[in-house]
Formats: C-alpha cells, structure tokens, sequence
C-alpha cells in the first residue's frame, strides 16, 4: 500500500506583520555610543627642528552602557594614539592622545587616519589629524 501525496493539499497560514511580536533586547535598553568633540585636528605649520606634535581628541558616551575601546592604530608608524583601557560609563568622558612624530620625514604636508575600534553601536570610527611641517 503506497500513500499519494498527488492528492494531498497543504495549507499555508498568512502571516501579518501586526502579528507578528518581536522579543529580544532593543538597541535603547543597552548599548554603547562614542561621540567625539572633533573628528579631525590640524597641526598647522611647525618646525622641522621641533618635528614631534601632539593633539587629544576628546569624547563622551552617549549610549546606556559601558563604552570599551577595544583598539586604536594609526595609518603609519609615526603617529602614535594612546587611550585609557577602562570602560567609560554612560554619560562620561574620554580622551584619546595622539603623538606624531615627523623626525626623518620629508617636510611637507601630511595627514594620518587613526581608526578606533570600539563596542560602540558605531564600532569604527575614523580620526583625522594633519599639518604643515617646514
């Protein structure tokens, strides 16, 4: 005995989006946000003899949880960031110091991006600094 499924008739229930109830954590119960100052710092003009500059991009957690900077590198080995390894609560502030070092390098303008890594709902966020060295 062979069951045919020729005759069988399957039934698909509709779905509407009003019924439909999503469950799970929402971004506005927690989560984390860096918001900076500025995005970009220009050294202006400086001296070939005094080649080693030094700026800080300040910021502030806009979000509902602990911000953690997980890392931050710059576009080459001449520019150094540094930043704080605690978590910044909710609502207060941070820094991120940047040295540039332009000791052997062609004078000129330059710029350099320093790319941070964050649990922040933006996780990457792109700091710009640039200059005139003479």
């Amino acid at each position: 005995m062979t069951a045919s499924l020729a005759g069988a008739q399957v039934q698909k229930q509709k779905v509407t989006t009003s019924e439909v109830k999503v469950t799970g954590a929402s971004k506005a119960e927690n989560y984390a946000e860096i918001k900076f100052d500025t995005l970009r710092h220009n050294f202006g003009k400086f001296s070939q003899k005094d080649p080693i500059v030094k700026c800080s991009f300040r910021f502030k957690n806009t979000g509902t949880a602990p911000l953690v900077i997980h890392q931050a590198f710059a576009s080459c080995g001449c520019t150094v960031p540094t930043f704080t390894k605690e978590p910044v609560k909710p609502g207060e502030t941070g820094v991120i110091d940047v040295t540039y070092n332009g000791t052997d390098k062609f004078p000129g303008r330059f710029q350099k991006t320093i790319t941070i890594r964050s649990n922040a709902v933006s996780e990457v966020t792109r700091l710009i600094i640039e200059g005139d060295m003479e």
